[in-house]
């Protein structure tokens, strides 16, 4: 399912891909963007995974990338699963970051400098 970066309404058209102008009905976002784009990676080069693309400024805006391919919305909910699965395994091992262990006595140190 293809839906738009903005306001998550599915993109319904016979066609494969948007056209470069092409626009959601529901809320008038770009929808050939890199914000829709199934190599846009906020921590690759040039924000993409394809290291050959050029740098573009506005990637909610209209762009001509000939290596656009509208990203799937279910692949992205699969992969979020998969992090949330990560977290819970992450949090299994260590715990939360705000749990602060039980105080623990040291032997005789503490009859040391007790009154």
């Amino acid at each position: 399912m293809k839906v738009c970066h903005r306001c998550k309404r599915e993109w319904v058209s016979e066609k494969k891909q948007p056209a470069v102008k092409e626009f959601c009905e529901n809320c008038t976002a770009y929808l050939h963007c890199c914000l829709n784009c199934r190599f846009y990676d906020e921590h690759a080069h040039n924000k993409c995974r394809i290291p050959t693309t050029d740098w573009v400024g506005d990637r909610a805006g209209c762009n001509f990338c000939d290596e656009f391919d509208f990203a799937d919305a279910d692949t992205d909910s699969k992969e979020s699963g998969a992090d949330d699965n990560a977290r819970k395994a992450l949090h299994g091992l260590f715990g939360d970051a705000d749990e602060k262990p039980a105080p623990k006595g040291v032997g005789g140190f503490d009859k040391l400098f007790s009154d």
